[in-house]
């Protein structure tokens, strides 16, 4: 045949039949494919751990390993590669279980050139849609990604668009989220864009240091200022010279410790305990709480001054439960890394522990979820983590929408009305979020809306 393009599809026919294998090959290279014959399962193994194929067609009856034993070991070799059964009338049901276990079609002798034609046409424009999607996913992936922090969610798209616009300018930030959110990230994702991204990165959690050592942690001591004060010592506050300070946990602080803040906020400047000497600040102030602080407020535990010179720009991290939709991104992120930081191979999450992780309401948010796919990628025995690895195992849904549970016990419904019923009682728990549920259902969002329209599902 005349010289074959780089992108030419190859094709490679299994096939013990000479007669058919060398007809299907002249029709094949008549059409413009590279074309690849053999005559046994195993010289079709052997050429595909040497060549990629775009497509393969593989007789269902070969001598010595048969077709289904064929098609197992080449999925082995390469997962992605369409194969195309090649099987009379009488073997139709093999040809279906094939496909079953990965065939992507069956083609019934005898067939004709065009119908022939029409199928490779239909699984290279399907290959071509996946790479197409592949690449998309991969878009989309980069837009789900700001530093270390993951989320394709519109609420987190928004938290990522606060930090691009945040990080240049030189204004306190106040970073606000339950406990496990991801407020440190925020702030490293904040330092790592602005002006002072060469200079260090200096957090200090002000509900971990005792009282009495807050003073010296943040500000620093001269030799001599206490007892224990044997040398000069810098504190946190200098030691971010030139970059940024990150006071996390900011309300647990006394409020002796935030008239000293206060005073170093206004006056951009603080002395060290037992010096004399003003120190400049030089350094942006970026603060974090998981607490009310306008109930503080209100209250007497926090200083309203201290808090409108924090709150000059504020971020608000969501709980977990409230982007749903960003689980299986950041889960699959996780597996990633616990599977190479454990050295197992750990490849996949099953349906049914996604599905679980799905209703799960994550109280401990992100940094619960992190823990939980740690625990499952140790424990897990195999290569797909299932829903008894997880430690919310016993715990599918809050308590709270136990009531809301469906429950068909006794029920002597239709298959239609309880495919109603299912999908009704799956978006009112997601709070009719289209993405979301169909993720659950385990369908598309096109199909999913489908079937509300021909349900006359409503909210």
């Amino acid at each position: 045949m005349s010289e074959i393009s780089p992108n030419t599809p190859k094709i490679l026919i299994v096939d013990d039949e000479m007669i058919l294998r060398e007809s299907l090959a002249a029709w094949l290279e008549r059409d413009g494919y590279y074309v690849s014959a053999v005559a046994s399962g195993e010289e079709a193994l052997d050429l595909i751990s040497k060549e990629s194929f775009d497509i393969v067609f593989l007789d269902l009856k070969l001598e010595g390993m048969d077709g289904i034993e064929v098609l197992a070991r080449i999925k082995e070799i390469d997962p992605e590669i369409p194969i195309v059964m090649i099987t009379a009338y009488g073997s139709i049901t093999t040809a279906v279980e094939a496909m079953k276990k990965g065939a992507s079609d069956y083609l019934l002798k005898p067939f004709e050139p065009d119908e022939l034609s029409m199928l490779i046409e239909k699984i290279l424009q399907s290959k071509a849609t996946q790479l197409e999607n592949l690449y998309l996913k991969e878009t989309i992936k980069e837009k789900a990604k700001f530093d270390k922090l993951l989320g394709q969610s519109s609420k987190m798209q928004e938290v990522f668009e606060l930090i691009k616009r945040v990080a240049p300018i030189e204004s306190t930030v106040l970073i606000t989220g339950e406990t496990g959110t991801g407020k440190e990230l925020v702030a490293r994702a904040i330092h790592s864009h602005s002006k002072r991204k060469d200079g260090p990165f200096v957090a200090i959690n002000c509900g971990a240091i005792p009282e009495q050592l807050m003073e010296s942690e943040i500000f620093g001591h001269e030799k001599g200022a206490f007892t224990d004060a044997k040398e000069q010592r810098k504190g946190k506050l200098e030691l971010a010279c030139g970059g940024t300070i990150f006071l996390d946990e900011v309300g647990e602080l006394t409020l002796k410790m935030q008239v000293n803040l206060l005073r170093v906020l206004e006056e951009k400047s603080f002395y060290r305990v037992g010096g004399s000497k003003p120190i400049s600040l030089d350094a942006r102030v970026l603060a974090a709480t998981n607490r009310d602080l306008k109930k503080g407020i209100e209250q007497g535990w926090f200083r309203e001054d201290l808090y409108y010179r924090l709150n000059v720009f504020s971020i608000s991290l969501p709980p977990l439960r409230e982007r749903k939709e960003d689980i299986p991104l950041l889960a699959k992120h996780f597996l990633m890394e616990f599977s190479k930081e454990t050295n197992k191979h750990v490849e996949k999450i099953s349906r049914q522990a996604m599905d679980l992780m799905m209703l799960y309401d994550w109280p401990g948010n992100v940094r619960e979820l992190k823990n939980a796919i740690e625990r499952a990628v140790v424990i897990c025995q195999g290569k797909v983590i299932q829903p008894e690895d997880l430690p919310i195992s016993t715990r599918m849904v809050d308590r709270k929408n136990q009531d809301e549970k469906l429950s068909l016990e006794g029920e002597t419904l239709p298959l239609r009305e309880l495919e109603k019923k299912y999908i009704l009682n799956i978006l009112d728990k997601t709070k009719w979020n289209i993405s979301l549920s169909a993720k659950i259902l385990g369908i598309d969002r096109s199909t999913l809306y489908n079937k509300i329209k021909k349900y006359g599902l409503k909210r």
